[in-house]
């Protein structure tokens, strides 16, 4: 393989989802029913690649929701900064390329029948099935939280209500106010996500309410982009933004929703608004089903995405665990694209060839300042996706403002065609 630099990385990965993976060419059995579960990045990707790829494919999207909002970007609503309507998108397109779209939840998973049951006692049947159902909030590991709880404390790491929630009550802070974070250890759904949320409701507070703080309480001691969001909160933010790593934190011992208080090993904080990040996992009718052989994340062939417990069973984005590629939305989107092609080539009982996958992800700092990192994913010897030696990378420090804002406009564009690709 050559040498692909980071900036041609984020070249070929604005592309990526809409390329042939795979030299694979042959079409699927007639008649096979695939199923597709959840409506993201990683199932709409799927879908589409799938349906035209192999057009003789029935294919079933699953989504239990009737439109869709982007957990990428939902930060600037938050700050105020976009509509909930910009990042929201509805599942028409995708009918109308051929997949039968069914809204509704999926509660049970049998591998061995090759069947899923939907909440509403529905029934379907498939030859091979790929999950992309993304996460469950682990309600119960922070104390005193609870699903109930997040109406006071919002988590707002499943976009929509929650986003508006976080982004009202941020509004209707009074004048000098605190907003406490509370963000889980790893790993969890888009590891920078936190500290860009920070950043932004930090950007709405310079704006709105300056004498204002924001007080993330990490269960870490370091996090993604760390020298690049501290390199930007002290030159935009100075004073603002306070990160409490775990080791001056201890670990939170519970949270108070009514006194609106977090209670760490070794001090309490108390906030005006308060934003729990819970820990997460896999959702629980994936591991009913016996995909996480004992733990929280779905193992999975890293060559094909199949599960590793069950045959037939292909598990993408943020459920599974996918060697070196970190839980975001367009490793998901990459992931699957990738597994139609594997499930194409399955089905029409070809052995698929897998190249390189490749992952973007980029933060704002400010609605003008971007920052972002890139990586390049192969298969080794062991069989796992692990990062391309000297390939890749992150944005450097120190960089000039015309750098940042730069790659604040190459973020518009990269969410404008991947959401334009996947929803229409």
């Amino acid at each position: 393989m050559s040498k692909i630099g980071r900036r041609e990385a984020l070249v070929l990965s604005s592309s990526l989802v809409t390329s042939p993976f795979l030299a694979a060419s042959a079409r699927a059995s007639e008649g096979a029913h695939v199923v597709i579960v959840g409506g993201g990045f990683g199932g709409a990707a799927a879908a589409r690649t799938l349906r035209r790829i192999s057009p003789e494919v029935r294919v079933t999207l699953i989504t239990d929701v009737k439109e869709f909002s982007t957990c990428p970007f939902s930060n600037l609503v938050i700050a105020s900064e976009r509509p909930l309507e910009s990042i929201t998108f509805g599942f028409d397109k995708i009918a109308a390329s051929g997949v039968d779209v069914i809204v509704g939840r999926v509660i049970a998973l049998d591998p061995v029948g090759k069947c899923l049951t939907l909440e509403d006692g529905q029934t379907l049947t498939y030859d091979r099935v790929i999950l992309s159902p993304g996460v469950s909030l682990k309600y119960g590991d922070v104390p005193g939280y609870s699903e109930a709880a997040s109406t006071a404390m919002p988590h707002a790491w499943k976009a929509g209500h929650q986003t508006l929630l976080l982004r009202d009550q941020l509004a209707a802070m009074r004048q000098g106010g605190t907003v406490l974070m509370s963000v889980p250890n790893n790993p969890y759904r888009c590891p920078p996500g936190p500290y860009e949320r920070a950043s932004l409701m930090a950007q709405y507070l310079k704006k709105n309410n300056p004498t204002a703080k924001i007080i993330i309480i990490d269960g870490k001691d370091t996090f993604s982009k760390q020298a690049l969001f501290t390199e930007a909160w002290e030159s935009l933010y100075p004073g603002l933004i306070t990160h409490v790593p775990f080791a001056d934190n201890g670990g939170v011992l519970r949270v108070d929703p009514d006194a609106m208080e977090i209670a760490t090993a070794f001090e309490n904080f108390e906030g005006d608004v308060v934003n729990i990040i819970p820990p997460q996992r896999a959702p629980d009718f994936v591991l009913e089903a016996g995909l996480g052989g004992g733990g929280e994340w779905c193992s999975i062939d890293q060559f094909t995405f199949e599960s590793v417990e069950a045959p037939g069973v292909h598990v993408i984005g943020d459920a599974a665990i996918v060697g070196d590629m970190p839980k975001s939305g367009f490793s998901a989107s990459v992931q699957g694209g990738v597994c139609a092609h594997v499930v194409a080539a399955l089905l029409s009982g070809q052995t698929p060839d897998l190249g390189v996958l490749l992952n973007t992800c980029y933060s704002f700092v400010s609605t003008n300042y971007g920052i972002s990192v890139a990586g390049v994913y192969r298969i080794n010897e062991e069989g796992r996706l692990k990062s391309v030696a000297g390939t890749g990378g992150t944005s450097p420090t120190g960089a000039p403002l015309s750098i940042r804002e730069a790659e604040a406009n190459h973020a518009q564009s990269w969410y404008k065609n991947l959401t334009s690709f996947l929803f229409g």
